[in-house]
C-alpha cells in the first residue's frame, strides 16, 4: 500500500451512530487521538431511533451539553398512553422519575449526531471521515491493529490503531468479519413505519392504539406524525396483497382523527418495514477490538431504548478504557470489563421487552383475544418500574472524570 495512505490513531471507531459519536467525544475530551469512520456521506437520512431518554439527557448534562442540545427543535414525551375501544391507561409515566429530565426528548437523530460531532471537532485529536467504508480488519498475531477502509473517492487506506471499536450497527460488517454471531430471540412482530402530515390545531398526543387485531404507535413531531403500524412477524407481504384501501380502513379504525389526511398515503413505497429483532453477542470483544451499541446487542423497538443503551455503552467504554489508552496498552481484560458492566443490564431490558411483546403486543394483535393490560401497568405501586427501566435502564451510568 502507498505509504501516504497509511494512517495512525489511538482509537479507531467505526460507525457514526449514537454509540460511536459519543464515545469519540468522551475520548477526545481526554486528549486522545480518535478517528471516527462513518460510511454515509452525511447524517441527513431517515432514522427510527429519535428518542433521548432521561438517562441520555443526564449523561449529556454531566458534560454541559444538555441545555445546548435542548435549544434545538424537539418535543417532550412525559407519558405514554395506550387506548383501546373501551378504555385507556397510562403505560409509562416518566413524570414520577426524580430527575431534571422527567421526559423523553424526541429529536431527529441526524440533528443529534450533527450536534455531537460538531462538539467533538473542537478537540484537536479528533478526525471525522464521512463516506469512509471499513472493509477489513488489520490482524497481526491474532490482535486487531486497525482497519482498512475506502474513502468517498474510492481510495484505499490503512488506519492503524491501538484500539478499534465497532459501533457499526445492527448489520455490523466488522462483527461478521470477526466471525462473531449474536444469539437471537424471536419477537412476534414487525412494524410498518410511515408519516402523515400534521395540521395547525392538531391536539393528538403520544400514545398507542389497540383495535381488533391491530396496533398503532403515534409519535407527534414538529410538522408531522411518525406512525408505527404493528403487524405479526412476516405478515407484511400478505398485508400488501390486501391493498392500500384496506390498510387505510384499518388505520382509520384505530385513529379516525386521520380521516382528512390518510389519502396522502398512496403507495407502499411510503412505508418502510422495520424487521423487529432482538439479539446479543455472548462476547463483545477480541484482542484490540470492542463491539458496542447495536453491533453488540440489537434491541426491540419496545420502549425506544436502543439509542440510550448505545449511549450508556459508550460512557462505560470511555470510563474503563481512557486510562489504558492514555498509557498505550489496552488488554483484553480491559475490554472484558466493559462487557461485564453492560451485559447484565442489556439482558435485563431485553427480558422486559420480551415480556411486553408477549403479554401486550402479541395479545393485542390477536383478533380473538380480549386485551387486558398486565398488572404491571394497572397498579400504582408497580407503575414506577417500567418508567424507571425505560427512563434509566437497569442502573444509571455516569461519566467518570479522572
Amino acid at each position: 500500500m502507498n505509504p501516504d495512505c497509511i494512517e495512525q490513531t489511538t482509537c479507531c471507531i467505526v460507525g457514526g451512530g449514537p454509540a460511536g459519536a459519543l464515545l469519540s467525544l468522551l475520548l477526545a475530551r481526554k486528549g486522545l487521538r480518535v478517528t471516527l469512520l462513518e460510511g454515509h456521506k452525511d447524517f441527513d437520512r431517515e432514522f427510527r431511533g429519535d428518542t433521548l431518554h432521561p438517562s441520555a439527557m443526564e449523561i449529556l448534562d454531566e458534560i454541559g451539553l444538555a441545555d445546548p442540545l435542548l435549544q434545538l427543535p424537539h418535543t417532550k414525551l412525559r407519558q405514554l398512553t395506550l387506548q383501546t375501544k373501551s378504555d385507556s391507561f397510562i403505560m409509562v409515566d416518566l413524570s414520577v422519575l426524580k430527575t431534571r429530565f422527567p421526559y423523553i426528548t424526541l429529536m431527529p437523530q441526524a440533528r443529534f449526531l450533527e450536534f455531537i460531532t460538531e462538539q467533538t471537532q473542537k478537540y484537536p485529536g479528533f478526525k471525522l471521515l464521512m463516506g469512509a467504508h471499513a472493509r477489513e480488519l488489520i490482524m497481526e498475531n491474532g490482535i486487531c491493529c486497525g482497519v482498512r477502509y475506502q474513502d468517498s473517492n474510492g481510495q484505499d487506506h490503512e488506519l492503524r490503531a491501538l484500539l478499534t471499536v465497532a459501533a457499526d450497527g445492527r448489520f455490523s460488517k466488522l462483527r461478521k468479519i470477526a466471525g462473531l454471531e449474536p444469539v437471537k430471540s424471536s419477537p412476534p412482530m414487525d412494524v410498518l413505519w410511515f408519516r402523515l402530515p400534521k395540521r395547525p390545531g392538531d391536539t393528538l398526543g403520544f400514545g398507542g392504539r389497540i383495535g381488533q387485531g391491530h396496533m398503532l404507535a403515534i409519535l407527534p413531531r414538529e410538522d408531522h406524525y411518525q406512525l408505527g403500524y404493528v403487524i405479526f412477524k412476516g405478515s407484511h407481504h400478505a398485508l400488501r396483497g390486501e391493498g392500500m384501501e384496506k390498510f387505510h380502513r384499518s388505520l382509520l379504525s384505530l385513529a379516525p382523527e386521520f380521516a382528512d389526511r390518510v389519502s396522502s398515503l398512496q403507495g407502499w413505497g411510503q412505508l418502510s418495514v422495520l424487521s423487529v429483532e432482538s439479539s446479543c453477542l455472548k462476547q463483545w470483544h477480541k484482542p484490540g477490538l470492542l463491539f458496542i451499541g447495536d453491533a453488540a446487542h440489537v434491541m426491540s423497538p419496545v420502549g425506544g431504548v436502543g439509542i440510550n443503551y448505545a449511549i450508556q455503552d459508550a460512557v462505560v467504554a470511555a470510563n474503563v478504557l481512557t486510562g489504558p489508552l492514555q498509557r498505550g496498552k489496552v488488554s483484553e481484560s480491559d475490554l472484558a470489563a466493559v462487557q461485564k458492566q453492560r451485559y447484565f443490564a442489556t439482558r435485563v431490558i431485553q427480558t422486559f421487552q420480551t415480556f411486553i411483546q408477549n403479554r401486550v403486543i402479541k395479545t393485542a394483535l390477536n383478533p380473538a383475544a380480549s386485551f387486558k393490560p398486565p398488572a404491571l401497568f394497572r397498579l400504582p405501586l408497580l407503575r414506577a418500574l417500567p418508567a424507571r427501566l425505560i427512563g434509566f435502564g437497569f442502573r444509571k451510568v455516569h461519566i467518570e472524570e479522572k
